[in-house]
């Protein structure tokens, strides 16, 4: 009996492809071999290889820390633990230029089919089988190991939603629904596909430059070993590690809506790289992401775009037939919808929906949606923090769970695969990398190249620009 899980796989996919707000699983991989997988496991298993590390400075800056001002290194496992508990042996290894007491270091974002392509076999350790998604292992999946305050800046991802299983060390996330974005100041440089970077530095904001971001709503929890998040589509996150080792798992869910979104970012690759390839070299902008390794052609991006909308518009003709047949159930859930808000506007709402509605702001269509989540001890809902502990005061200070934390037990993202490897860098590190007086751009007063694009590639627009050109291709 005790490998008995809270959920079926039917019903948590069901969760996981409606739930439109942040929650935490319990009690879902305590089977799972994949929790044995810590640092000091993983460097045995991996038996020398190295791996690519960022790291960054510790001092809290105004500015968030992009992957651009970072410096990288090749180390193994090995030198990473021995660097991180300050042994002597790291005086002379990759880390040497970094003491740990100023500087953090992430493995983030390692594809396990390729770190361990000569071990397939530990691809069945990671079963997102239980989640509903059965075929899917590590293969599919990503890791990310890091050091005490190592991060990930604000951003949301354009294709999926989010499954997030905690091996090692805990975790805070500060989530942000898609309603907040302009609060966040989106932009696409450092440019990466599929990644909508905030401007806006989470645990220390400037809130002169960045006055509307006091408006957003964070919801902030502690992610601890054993449990695993549901990170929603176009949902905003800052995350960071809080203990001295932590190891993460992740695996994007491919969604429908992931069709246009291809289309989307077919553009803002089209634009951005035609724009900034028109810049002068010499001005030293680093705003390609180190990720994404170099700017691809006008030619070829418009391939690119065209392969895009073609595979939209051929799954939107699928769906056609699919909504016909569907028609007759859905003018019958329409008729039990209307009488439902006929029932509340004469005031027979829910006590519990006018609960949620009241209290946290959702609307009483989600409200409602909510009360059909199987919310407890195995599903824990991310709640937004109480007005009384703004989101800039509790981001800024040591947060407090929104949830009672559970006893702690154990200790392929969609970008169309364009990730790889970059090189690894020396000791001198260009000054725009580690600099933390603050943003190199923030004295001009002139409009910049950047300035236009984050208004040309705002996400709204480029969605308007999306929608146009569908609907051009099918005239």
């Amino acid at each position: 009996g005790e490998d008995v899980k809270p959920f079926t796989p039917e019903e948590t996919k069901e969760i996981v492809m409606s739930l439109q707000q942040p929650a935490v699983f319990c009690n879902m991989v305590s089977d799972w071999p994949a929790l044995r997988w810590n640092a000091q496991y993983l460097s045995a298993v991996l038996d020398g290889k190295t791996i690519q590390f960022r790291l960054g400075l510790r001092t809290m800056d105004l500015v968030p820390q992009f992957e651009t001002r970072c410096s990288y290194v090749k180390a193994t496992l090995e030198e990473f633990l021995a660097w991180s508990c300050e042994q002597p042996s790291c005086l002379s290894g990759p880390f040497s230029c970094y003491e740990h007491s100023r500087y953090w270091a992430y493995a983030d974002y390692k594809y396990i089919a390729k770190i361990f392509e000569d071990k397939p076999e530990i691809f069945q350790d990671i079963r997102w089988s239980d989640f509903g998604f059965p075929g899917r292992s590590g293969k599919e999946s990503t890791l990310w190991i890091g050091s005490e305050g190592a991060n990930t800046p604000c951003h949301l991802d354009s294709y999926g939603c989010n499954l997030v299983l905690q091996v090692q060390g805990r975790k805070r996330w500060h989530l942000f629904p898609p309603g907040d974005s302009s609060f966040l100041y989106p932009t696409r440089i450092p440019y990466e596909e599929s990644s909508v970077f905030s401007k806006v530095n989470v645990p220390n904001p400037d809130l002169k430059r960045f006055p509307e971001f006091k408006n957003a709503t964070a919801h902030v929890v502690t992610l601890s070993p054993g449990q695993v998040l549901l990170v929603p589509r176009h949902w905003w996150h800052y995350v960071e590690s809080i203990d001295p080792i932590t190891v993460s798992i992740n695996s994007w869910i491919e969604l429908d809506a992931d069709h246009e979104a291809r289309v989307e970012e077919a553009i803002t690759r089209t634009l951005v790289c035609a724009i900034k390839s028109a810049e002068n070299p010499s001005d030293g902008d680093p705003w390609l992401n180190p990720t994404e390794v170099e700017a691809t052609s006008h030619e070829i991006n418009l391939q690119y775009l065209n392969k895009a909308v073609s595979a939209c518009l051929e799954c939107r003709e699928a769906s056609v037939s699919e909504q016909a047949r569907s028609s007759s159930a859905g003018a019958e859930q329409r008729t039990r919808a209307s009488r439902k808000r006929k029932k509340r506007e004469a005031g027979y709402e829910p006590e519990s929906c006018r609960l949620l509605t009241r209290k946290f702001g959702f609307s009483t269509l989600e409200a409602e949606k909510l009360q059909k989540i199987p919310f407890g001890p195995h599903l824990l809902q991310v709640l937004p923090q109480p007005e009384e502990t703004s989101s800039i005061g509790a981001l800024a200070s040591d947060c407090k769970d929104l949830f009672h934390e559970n006893e702690r037990g154990h200790s392929g993202k969609l970008h169309c695969t364009r990730k790889q490897l970059v090189t690894s860098n020396d000791c001198e590190t260009p000054a725009h990398q580690m600099d933390s007086e603050g943003d190199p751009d923030a004295s001009q007063t002139a409009l910049s190249t950047n300035d236009l694009l984050d208004c040309l590639v705002n996400p709204h627009v480029i969605n308007l620009v999306a929608r146009l050109l569908l609907e051009r291709t099918r005239v």
